[in-house]
């Protein structure tokens, strides 16, 4: 069995006279989780000394206890001496791994109920977020633009304007005998202390003796509400748009939550979107492929852009117009317009069309191919014939 002498403080937790509190801490957060009874089963020297660990930590984190264990020793904590004594582990024994591990079992295992220990209000009955999407035309997300949307959520009971009592007056709001206004509850289990959302008043730390009979004392009820959003240029498929404050209504004047509003925006029937840039195809005439000139598209904006073809221009090829693409969100940049160039075959020709044509074949039959390419095509198309001995 280990002995009953105590042992010096800053030998149990191996740091020096003068350490700084994060030294402390360090060492007292490594012994802990080595020492833990958890950890160790049955070890009796464990549990001793995870016990001793707690104690020396409880005494050294303080500054106030330090002074007067540098001074006095042990004996400053002995028969109600200065500091009030570690012995009682926070609690009067009720606890036997409190105080320190508190403090420490706070910042290895997270924190319950998400909040701090003390304090009213680590569970606030802060209102739901709430999420919904608006589908908007690419012109839309390019000009910007604003939408109406209808909104079933939780608003603020205007009969109890949100307290939840009746009357309108938060005197009917008492504190919560539960939790004496904390909001959350603790229980001990084994070796840890499990803390939890009060389940008498919710979180609130208060409870209503005359609920409002409009919303039952919950300070709010259901509505829809319509809100306007203002959708800014440039927006992207999937952009996600954050209103402060317009979700659910809190529990009985709690925060409300948030409302997301996702955008969607609809394809188009002649532009394509990459980023800031535009894309759109233009189907030309095998003529004026081959001659060149001039075309006139639209653009994004609302007007028209005259684009050069030169000649000769093959399916495929791509013009750039600088500045004629997309706004950049929340900037006055803007990005460009691509032109793709698509041929077109003719198709049902007039006997005059075909007789043209026949005669630009026989033309081009005579004066040789219309591209180094199409010569060396038709030099291996006559390789081929050959080896076949025709």
């Amino acid at each position: 069995m280990p002995s009953t002498a105590k042992r010096d403080y800053y030998e149990v937790l191996g740091v020096q006279r003068g350490a700084s509190d994060a030294d402390f801490k360090a060492a007292f957060r490594k012994l802990a989780m080595q020492h833990h009874p958890d950890r160790n089963p049955g070890d009796k020297d464990c549990e001793h000394r995870f016990k001793e660990v707690n104690e020396a930590y409880d005494v050294l984190k303080d500054a106030d206890k330090r002074a007067a264990y540098d001074r006095f020793g042990h004996a400053a904590f002995e028969q109600g001496g200065a500091g009030g004594g570690p012995g009682g582990f926070g609690g009067g024994g009720a606890n036997p791994f409190g105080g320190a591990f508190e403090d420490i079992f706070e910042e290895m295992f997270g924190r319950f109920g998400g909040g701090g220990r003390g304090g009213r209000g680590g569970a606030t009955g802060r209102g739901a977020d709430l999420r919904t999407q608006v589908e908007i035309s690419l012109e839309e997300a390019f000009a910007g633009t604003k939408s109406n949307i209808r909104i079933p959520s939780s608003v603020s009971c205007e009969a109890c304007k949100g307290t939840g009592a009746e009357g309108a007056s938060s005197s009917g709001a008492q504190t919560c005998p539960g939790c004496n206004g904390q909001g959350k509850v603790r229980a001990q289990q084994g070796f840890f202390l499990i803390e939890r959302t009060c389940p008498t008043c919710g979180g609130s730390g208060r409870v209503i003796k005359n609920p409002c009979k409009v919303c039952q004392g919950a300070g709010r009820v259901q509505r829809e509400r319509t809100l306007n959003v203002t959708i800014p240029p440039g927006v992207e498929d999937g952009t996600r748009i954050r209103l402060a404050g317009e979700g659910e209504a809190g529990l009985r004047g709690a925060p409300a939550g948030d409302l997301y509003v996702d955008i969607a925006v609809k394809p188009h029937a002649i532009f394509q979107r990459e980023g800031a840039n535009i894309f759109i195809r233009v189907p030309l005439r095998m003529t004026q492929a081959a001659l060149g000139g001039h075309v006139e598209v639209p653009s994004i904006d609302g007007g028209r852009a005259r684009v050069t073809i030169p000649a000769g221009s093959q399916t495929g090829d791509q013009f750039r117009l600088r500045g004629k693409g997309f706004s950049v969100l929340r900037s006055a940049a803007r990005g460009d317009m691509y032109v793709q160039v698509s041929v077109e075959t003719p198709q049902n020709l007039t006997p005059k069309q075909r007789e043209l044509l026949e005669q630009f074949e026989s033309e081009a039959a005579k004066g040789g191919r219309s591209s180094p390419e199409n010569e060396g095509f038709f030099a291996k198309v006559k390789e081929f014939w050959d080896g076949l001995g025709r």
